[in-house]
């Protein structure tokens, strides 16, 4: 039977050193201790990440009521180093232990990615945070916004993974008929990709976002491509939160899109979403990030948080 993953080129040191070493969201810091006698295949350090974090979404199915003040404080915790000390401080057992529902740090998608992607990165393993859409959460055909896990196998090339369904208990609530180490590409679409097919006419951009259009107006064209900025941004170990806003999308009309700010996507879009994800250049990341004010992030950005007032945030040295 033939592979699912056709033979892929080796992975250039230069890349693999990148992609191996912490970002300045990915270190652990003087936390780095936590890390010591972890598994190191990624499969069992998904399930980590996964038994230390709830999802806000998730308290119906864990029978469990985040209380308010959990939600405003860990909602903005952008740092690794900030979940853990969060975690360890409802609960010191070693980070292998499972966590009860009310000691986990509450958090999203994109915090499931960037711890699972800080302990491989840990163990050895290049990875990479990536910002797109799952159609696996509803059965209507809406691509919901969703961040994953991109790491490097040596025998299949970059695969997806989702550590939030690294619990089966969790991955049977929803629509998965896959390994959550190795999530199809058409199950999750990398933003690019999605902007592509959009621009293509290939896909409704409605059909697109964080709810579907008769809950809200949070989906379509404009949030397909802040999802690609927040892409290119994580390829370049940037891994913000996903209510960072910058650029051209902190402007009072970030939701109209000119024909220059299309553009600019389209061409950002072929950068972090060519049509073999092995074909990905660290240099055309990089160079674009670089060049294009309008794509990179700045030190200070404006945080647009559902649970707290807008504010602007001056990162970390990065």
């Amino acid at each position: 039977m033939p592979s699912a993953h056709p033979a892929h080129p080796a992975l250039s040191p230069e890349t693999a050193a990148f992609y191996r070493t912490h970002s300045t969201f990915s270190d652990p810091g003087d936390l780095a201790r936590l890390y010591t006698d972890l598994p190191s295949d990624p499969a069992q350090l998904a399930r980590t990440a996964r038994d230390l974090l709830i999802h806000r979404g998730e308290g119906g199915q864990f029978r469990h009521t985040h209380p308010t003040d959990r939600l405003h404080h860990d909602a903005d915790a952008r740092y690794v180093d900030d979940i853990l000390r969060i975690v360890i401080a409802r609960d010191g057992s070693p980070l292998t232990q499972r966590r009860v529902a009310g000691d986990r740090f509450v958090g999203v998608c994109r915090d499931f990615a960037l711890l699972h992607c800080s302990l491989l990165r840990h163990s050895g393993v290049p990875a990479r945070v990536r910002s797109g859409f799952a159609d696996y959460f509803r059965a209507d055909g809406f691509h919901c916004d969703h961040v994953v896990t991109e790491y490097w196998d040596e025998s299949r090339g970059w695969l997806l993974a989702d550590a939030q369904l690294a619990d089966p208990d969790v991955t049977a609530a929803w629509y998965v008929d896959f390994d959550p180490m190795d999530v199809p590409r058409d199950r999750f679409q990398v933003a690019g990709r999605a902007w592509r097919d959009i621009r293509a006419g290939d896909a409704d951009p409605d059909t697109y976002g964080l709810y579907p259009p008769e809950v809200g107006p949070l989906n379509g064209e404009w949030f397909v491509a802040g999802n690609v900025r927040l892409d290119l941004a994580a390829l370049n170990k940037v891994e913000t939160l996903l209510w960072d806003v910058w650029g051209t999308e902190s402007e009072e009309d970030g939701r109209t899109l000119t024909e220059s700010r299309r553009e600019l996507y389209d061409r950002a879009s072929l950068v972090v979403a060519p049509e073999a994800p092995d074909d990905v250049s660290l240099d055309a990341v990089r160079r674009i990030f670089t060049e294009e004010d309008g794509l990179r992030t700045p030190q200070t950005v404006l945080e647009l948080s559902e649970y707290n007032p807008p504010r602007q945030v001056t990162l970390r040295p990065f």
